[in-house]
């Protein structure tokens, strides 16, 4: 019986160790790894929209707009920002910088949510039926709150009126953050153009972060929601609060 019981509690105790090893793995080195590898993608998605393209031999240069830009559909004033077309799944198509959550931080976005393909990589991931940056509805995100670089870990200390930028192709989308919300995991209304209301016709341009709470558990979710303050184009270089993260000051 003392033979059992000892081989019992060694595998208990081997077990014990083993889920601790996978835990620190996933919550910390991972965590490590995976940020340093979106702070590259970020980085190198940022260049890529400020490079310069060469012209061929013997062309006269011409102003063209950003490629699959298109005019705001709803509401379109002269001075509505410019609204990308849908990329294709899984592709990053913007950058997400949130000064609340660290001075150097930067997640790429990319279209889709599913864990696997995108939010795995540690960044965010786009709600497809919900609108594009910078669009009249609902610019709608998630991505992780603990493992797999944790990149919403923080949004719970979102105050009001920090800023949300989201960074495209055609330039810089400021959000200011408003509040927060928290519902279970089947509340799909969050997602609506207006949120949490079907009846009514979108008129404001909104940001949603979405993410799991509370830690560890996922019971629910956390909601952040944010308003459209301004859009800054690449020409002009990036807003004061991230020139400096993005190197593409005015």
């Amino acid at each position: 019986m003392r033979t059992v019981v000892g081989v019992a509690g060694e595998v208990l105790i081997t077990g014990g160790v083993t889920v601790f090893l996978f835990l620190g793995w996933q919550l910390w080195i991972q965590g490590i790894a995976l940020n340093a590898a979106q702070s590259n993608d970020a980085s190198g998605l940022s260049q890529q929209w400020s490079a310069p393209t060469a012209a061929p031999a013997g062309a006269t240069p011409t102003a063209t707009p950003s490629s699959g830009a298109t005019p705001e559909a709803s509401g379109a004033g002269a001075g509505a920002p410019p609204v990308m077309a849908a990329p294709a799944e899984t592709r990053q198509f913007a950058v997400l910088y949130v000064p609340r959550f660290g001075a150097d931080y930067k997640r790429t976005v990319a279209e889709g949510v599913d864990a696997r393909t995108v939010l795995n990589a540690g960044g965010a991931g786009h709600y497809e039926q919900s609108q594009m940056p910078g669009a009249v509805g609902n610019f709608a995100i998630a991505a992780h709150r603990d493992g797999w670089g944790s990149p919403f870990i923080k949004i719970n200390e979102l105050q009001l009126g920090d800023a949300i930028y989201v960074e495209t192709q055609d330039g810089w989308y400021t959000y200011r953050f408003r509040d927060l919300e928290y519902v279970t995991p089947e509340e799909v209304g969050v997602l609506s153009p207006v949120p949490q209301v079907t009846s009514v016709a979108a008129t404001d341009r909104i940001i949603t972060l979405t993410s799991c709470n509370p830690l560890y558990i996922a019971s629910e979710r956390i909601i952040a929601y944010g308003v459209l303050e301004s859009f800054t184009p690449q020409s002009a270089g990036a807003p004061a609060d991230i020139a400096g993260l993005t190197g593409k000051g005015a």
